[in-house]
């Protein structure tokens, strides 16, 4: 664990979150608040068809249209492009990334050309008078047989298959399993579904043609990021490109890197020679913004007499839609990889496909590897109930305690800092078991089915590889004595403007009501990869702390000059500085930033005018921070209409030291909403033949309040190896929450022999469930 600078006092507390009061007061600055002198607006025309040839494109009777400035297609803006490829996958290209459309359409929603216009209505009328001459072609829309079609994707990927892993160490599990006693096997296949953000994807991408500069408004979580993409494309040096990003309404991952149409955007700016503005619509977002979750798994489990596992396999396959961002096969490793989970596992194997359709691109979205944790913990209720145990008990006989730490699984994926054991029980105490067991076998004597789901999950934040392994920042006192502090973060919810105050605060000594950040801006603040991997909060904290250590002990210096005594001996706290033993005599922090900057004969020898440092830190290991928790849910099961109504959910979590444990809880519940959502509600589904059936909230079911139940938090802290201590929580409650949702309605409708196999299980699939098992209460 890693010493922060300074003491502790506002880490830690219930600080009230400091942007509230403007977004909650209606003065947020989304990227469609902004206006800029002559500013145009964009709007793509979209293919209907999953598949299709495109023979021509006739713009004329668009660009006749009063106040269409312009109609760009494939011909126009692809050999504009520069470079495309994002900072965390390197040079090398992935998959094929072509800004519009090509020669052929490869998805409903697919961009096959840009109108530009005086304003948004303009444009969209103007996008049905592009007349696009398809010659529709047989889609691939299975992902599961996709590998066993004629027809391809992309003609350079034989059999439409991205990249494979083959069974690493499948000679060990086989053999484990082969001597079990017992051997369960289990299918399930999830369902796509969407980020769905408050703000849907847009930018504003503003060309000078005087100086060849860019400045960008964006809804991202990763503005140098899009600086980089930006450049890249353009061929730019990225000092020529500026990325200002201000509040964004959620981004989940969707945001993280900039899509085909945003880089369509780019181009058409420096054509247009001005502002250009692109908003996505909803529709545009299911459509076109990409899909997650879209997976299945067959899973293998061993186990002896008395419940313990002794071998785990998966065999994982992965849709990716035609134009996935980004690296797919990597998220299908990391499924691999964590599938032992949290429990002792001692021989293991897995297998991964990623595979191509003519569906919307696979896009990163809170927990990418999330399908590990769903696989591993429905298969053990399904072998809970084989072996005739209590899912609660078979868990308790295999989870890892904190004594066994550090720990390798049988992937050879080394764990450290974490309890799972702790926060299991801390969760089912929190529940009560037994009474509830009571309840549910009294509920059934009237007819009416309850259900208790368990899950628990181990998971990687903080990853220190690559550019997601160090984190920049710069804090300068004012001249008045108040404090900026500078990170590349952002407002996308997850409080880091929050956070980053509290810790800039401790870290000088100050009062927190003297701190304010500034975020988001390439312009002024340090290059960090932005908010994804649950890493914000342990890496600002490192950044924080290696910036204000050096600032505290300039601080400190000219203090102990002024009070005629040792550096060693002042202490700083409430912005008064003052000799250890005789508070009564003080410094204030706004008295020695008028020494730093306005009497700088004045200062101690060797201490520089001025009160401004800037530092980055960088992760000890490329290894991950690891983080767990548990999610116990209970719901009632209408088994005539095959509604589920949630009644408690209870989240354990262990995230280590809380810098804000209201940001930690709304966190949790944000990311658990999004799995009740994936459980019970959404699926961005597709037809036989490609088509979109969910392009609109008629369709496309999100959870509300009325489903929601009240969360319910438990905190184990195990302090993990980086700064403060501190580990992510961004992306566990999305990851944690739904197996646990699956798991109490598979428990509920147990009486009935149901196994859940596919999701989400809406009313209509839990009819369907009870129906197919073929039994009676």
């Amino acid at each position: 664990m890693t010493d922060l600078a300074g003491t502790t006092r506002y880490a830690g507390s219930r600080v009230h979150r400091v942007e509230d009061a403007r977004l909650l007061t209606g003065r947020g600055t989304f990227v469609d608040d902004v206006k800029r002198p002559g500013m145009l607006h964009a709007c793509f025309v979209r293919s209907p068809f999953a598949r299709a040839r495109i023979d021509g494109i006739d713009t004329d009777e668009a660009l006749a249209l009063d106040g269409v400035h312009a109609v760009y297609t494939a011909a126009d803006l692809n050999p504009d492009l520069g470079e495309l490829w994002w900072t965390g996958s390197g040079p090398e290209p992935t998959t094929p990334m072509p800004p519009l459309a090509d020669g052929e359409a490869r998805f409903v929603g697919d961009p096959v050309a840009l109108v530009v216009a005086d304003n948004r209505y303009v444009a969209e009328d103007a996008t049905e008078l592009v007349l696009v001459d398809y010659e529709p072609l047989e889609a691939v829309a299975d992902y599961l047989t996709a590998a066993d079609t004629d027809e391809l994707v992309h003609e350079d990927y034989p059999d439409n298959i991205i990249g494979e892993i083959p069974g690493g160490k499948a000679g060990d599990a086989s053999d484990a399993l082969s001597s079990s006693p017992h051997v369960i096997e289990h299918s399930l296949q999830e369902q796509a579904y969407a980020a769905v953000p408050i703000e849907t994807r847009g930018l504003i991408v503003e060309w000078d043609p005087t100086t060849e500069e860019v400045s960008i408004w964006a809804a991202t979580q990763a503005p140098h990021e899009v600086r980089a993409v930006c450049a890249r494309v353009l061929g730019l040096a990225e000092h020529r490109v500026r990325v200002v990003m201000r509040d964004t309404g959620g981004g989940f991952g969707q945001k993280v890197i900039p899509q085909r149409d945003e880089v369509c955007v780019m181009l058409a700016a420096r054509r247009c020679g001005g502002a250009l503005k692109w908003i996505e619509d909803r529709q545009e977002n299911l459509l076109a913004a990409g899909q997650a979750r879209h997976e299945s798994g067959v899973m293998r489990m061993g186990f002896a007499d008395d419940g313990t596992i002794t071998a785990a396999t998966i065999d994982h396959t992965q849709d990716n839609g035609a134009y996935p961002v980004p690296y797919p096969v990597m998220t299908g490793a990391a499924v691999g990889t964590i599938y032992p989970g949290p429990y002792r596992i001692p021989a293991t194997a897995f297998t991964h496909r990623s595979v191509f359709t003519n569906t919307v691109g696979r896009t990163a979205y809170r927990g990418p590897w999330a399908f590990e944790s769903m696989a591993r913990e429905v298969t053990l209720d399904v072998a809970a109930r084989q072996l005739g145990l209590d899912p609660v008990e078979l868990r308790r006989r295999n989870i890892l305690h904190a004594d066994e730490m550090p720990y390798s699984n049988g992937n050879g994926m080394p764990y450290s800092h974490v309890s799972p054991s702790a926060c299991f029980e801390q969760a089912l105490e929190m529940l009560g078991v037994d009474e509830f067991r009571r309840e549910q076998a009294e509920a059934r004597e009237h007819g009416r089915h309850l259900g208790l789901g368990v899950s628990n999950y181990i998971e990687p934040t903080t990853p220190g590889y690559g550019y997601y392994g160090t984190e920049g920042a710069t804090i300068r006192i004012e001249p008045d004595g108040k404090v900026n502090v500078y990170v590349a973060g952002g407002s996308s919810g997850n409080s880091i403007e929050t956070t980053v105050v509290q810790l800039t605060a401790d870290a000088l000594g100050v009062s927190i009501e003297d701190v304010n950040t500034i975020q988001g801006d390439t312009a002024v603040t340090p290059f960090g990869a932005g908010t994804g991997g649950s890493r914000s909060g342990s890496m600002t904290a490192g950044a924080v702390s290696a910036a204000g250590s050096v600032l505290r002990d300039k601080l400190t210096a000219i203090a102990a000059h002024q009070l005629e005594a040792a550096a060693d001996d002042i202490e700083i706290e409430r912005s008064q500085a003052y000799v250890r033993g005789t508070p009564a005599r003080t410094v204030s922090v706004p008295e020695l930033a008028n020494l730093a900057y306005f009497k700088a004969t004045g200062l101690p020898e060797g201490v520089s005018p001025g009160l401004e440092a800037s530092e980055r830190y960088a992760a000890a290991s490329p290894m991950p921070i690891w983080a767990n928790a548990t999610h116990v849910c209970t719901c009632e099961v209408d088994v005539e209409t095959g509604a589920v109504e949630l009644l408690r959910h209870i989240v354990s979590e262990d995230c280590g030291p809380m810098i804000n444990p209201t940001v930690v809880e709304g966190q949790i519940a944000g990311g658990t909403v999004q799995g009740i959502g994936g459980a019970l509600f959404e699926e961005l589904s597709y037809d036989e033949e490609g088509n979109a059936t969910a392009a609109s909230f008629m369709d496309y079911l999100l959870p509300t309040m009325a489903e929601v139940p009240r969360i319910e938090y438990g905190h184990v802290e195990t302090p993990g190896p980086g700064p403060g201590g501190y580990k992510g929580v961004g992306e566990g409650g999305a990851i944690g929450s739904a197996p646990a949702i699956v798991n109490s309605v598979a428990d509920a409708l147990s009486p009935f022999g149901v196994v859940v196999d596919r999701l989400p299980l809406s009313p209509a699939r839990v009819v369907e469930l009870i129906a197919r098992a073929g039994t009676t209460d």
